[in-house]
């Protein structure tokens, strides 16, 4: 029995046996395991005080770092045998990588600081073999820094905590109405404009607080440059979200001509302060085409297909380009859209945002990429290589699934982190249904609908944080800790059926995860419930009773 999050398909270790790690502990790197090695002498060694110094294959007092063709890709087998030291064997680089994390582990909360606390104690390794695989190959993360901007240090951070969760995908939401946060050369101004919003309303949209000071940043290109290369040194794919043809306030207020300049004033238009889905979408021009070609032919160099060489998991080149919540009443009460309907013989609105989502589908899979999109890109028709992110429950995810198409599955109402923890007034900012710890441990990413071939279609899943009421990287991680935990183990673990898995022993493991998080500064929510600094008293959410929909 171990302490590990995810848990092990099979772990076999002596407690009362273990192997020392000391200053005398060599470490052994064949070939293809570079990336680790550095992790363990950079993260690890820097957290104990432990040198790791280049060591023989044959040393007994190492870790040793190998490749085994044998195991699946992402798989590992951690060895720790008494007199021979402790081996890593992944079946890719990605593999050894995810179990140097389960190594870390089980060293204890030391492990997960930066700096030696107690530079004398002894460290050691429970003897015995802990052999393990992901069940998904997509086990994301989408974090929204649109809302609320979090600098680039924070992401940083957030992909540490991904690895150390063994979480591979991060979807990274960079535009939205409220803010666009990534460098375009040769469109300024959508950073110089895009970039900030004037205020911000504090809470739910129903709320009447405003935090009136300006809002913003964005990320140079060699920072987006540096966040891929450190996420690939940690196997996870950066999956960039650039929201079209809705949620596109941010870019028309930069660029009027963007809109739709024959019902609306877009020049009069700026960053949107508020919540909620936004009327002002892109017009359906081939102005507006070319302008996102732009942007997309210097994303694809910013978030370069094989960025992740060793992932394993194969999930490379996605790019995801929103499509959700497009209102169409602009659509509708204008001449040229309702032009450019006629032009292509369409059915109608739905079937113009098909045509929309399909030129940039067509436009990517000519340049060896693949498109990505909320489950609404289903709506008039879909592209036939696209992949769906299945947020409105589980039904997009499934008639995606039986017409042939990949999926992410992340609904709403069991995976949206933003969602509130607990009924009560303590709880801050409430949005959405109760999710528990409990509710999310219990989420099951293939839907009993699906089976055999179609079951396959789906790729994984995601918790989705929105930031809409986190103003601050201590919301983001109170709304995403512990149930990230819970989610890792979802989308990692072989795990029984939601109503066999045994949550007592999971909140057992927990038990110990809660140290590794208060080492590594993450402000969770106790299992008790908010600590006062933690509350948001008198800030209005939009809580929702009862238990979600399906």
């Amino acid at each position: 029995m171990t302490d590990v999050i995810p848990a092990p398909r099979a772990a076999a270790v002596s407690p009362d046996r273990a192997v020392p790690l000391d200053r005398g502990t060599t470490l052994w790197a064949a070939e293809g395991t570079g990336g680790t090695e550095r992790w363990l002498r950079g993260t690890l060694g820097a957290a104990l005080g432990l040198p790791f110094p280049p060591g023989a294959e044959d040393d007994p007092d190492s870790v040793r770092l190998r490749l085994d063709d044998s195991l699946e890709p992402e798989a590992y087998r951690l060895d720790a045998v008494a007199g021979r030291g402790a081996e890593i064997r992944g079946g890719s680089p990605a593999g050894v990588f995810w179990g140097a994390q389960t190594l870390r582990q089980l060293l204890g909360p030391d492990a997960f600081r930066r700096a030696p606390v107690r530079p004398d104690a002894a460290h050691a390794v429970p003897a015995g073999v802990i052999e393990d695989a992901p069940r998904f190959r997509w086990r994301g993360l989408m974090l929204d820094v649109a809302r609320h901007f979090m600098p680039k240090d924070g992401v940083l951070r957030y992909l540490d905590l991904m690895a150390a969760h063994k979480l591979n995908v991060l979807h990274f939401h960079l535009t939205d109405d409220q803010g666009w946060r990534i460098e375009i050369k040769r469109y300024p101004r959508l950073t110089e404009v895009g970039s900030w919003r004037a205020r911000t309303r504090f809470g739910h949209r129903a709320s009447p607080l405003w935090e009136d000071k300006p809002h913003g940043g964005h990320y140079t290109q060699d920072d987006i440059r540096e966040i891929v290369a450190y996420a690939a040194e940690r196997h996870i794919a950066v999956v960039p979200e650039i929201d079209v043809p809705g949620h596109s306030q941010a870019a028309i207020a930069a660029y009027p001509e963007l809109g739709n300049t024959d019902v609306v004033d877009t020049a009069a238009l700026t960053v949107w302060d508020d919540w909620g889905v936004n009327p002002n979408v892109l017009a359906p021009t081939d102005t507006t085409l070319r302008f996102y070609e732009g942007v997309f032919e210097e994303l694809l160099e910013l978030f370069p297909a094989d960025a992740v060489t060793s992932n394993g998991s194969g999930i490379s080149g996605f790019v995801h380009i929103g499509g959700d919540e497009c209102p169409k009443e602009q659509w509708r009460a204008s001449p040229a859209a309702q032009a450019r309907i006629a032009e292509l013989a369409l059915a109608g609105e739905d079937e113009l945002q098909a045509w929309f989502v399909g030129h940039f589908d067509a436009w990517l899979t000519a340049r060896g990429r693949r498109l990505i999109g909320w489950d609404e890109i289903l709506e008039g028709g879909l592209a036939a290589g696209a992949a769906v992110s299945s947020w409105r429950g589980y039904e997009g995810g499934i008639a995606a699934a039986r017409a042939g198409h990949d999926v992410v599955m992340c609904p709403e109402q069991e995976v949206y982190l933003d969602h509130r923890q607990a009924p009560g007034e303590d709880e801050p900012v409430p949005i959405g249904f109760v999710r528990t710890l409990e509710d999310v441990y219990r989420f099951e990413p293939v839907p009993p609908e699906l089976d055999g071939a179609r079951a396959r279609h789906v790729l994984g899943a995601q918790a989705n944080v929105w930031t809409e009421v986190m103003e601050d990287q201590a919301r983001v991680d109170y709304q995403a800790f512990p149930r990230l935990a819970a989610f890792a183990e979802v989308a990692w673990s072989a795990l029984p059926a939601p109503a066999e898995r045994d949550f007592a022993d999971f909140e057992r493991r927990m038990t110990a995860h809660y140290g590794r998080l208060e080492a590594l500064g993450v402000r969770y929510r106790p299992p008790t419930g908010p600590h006062p600094w933690q509350r948001r008293p008198g800030i209005l959410g939009r809580p929702l009773d009862g238990p979600p929909p399906r």
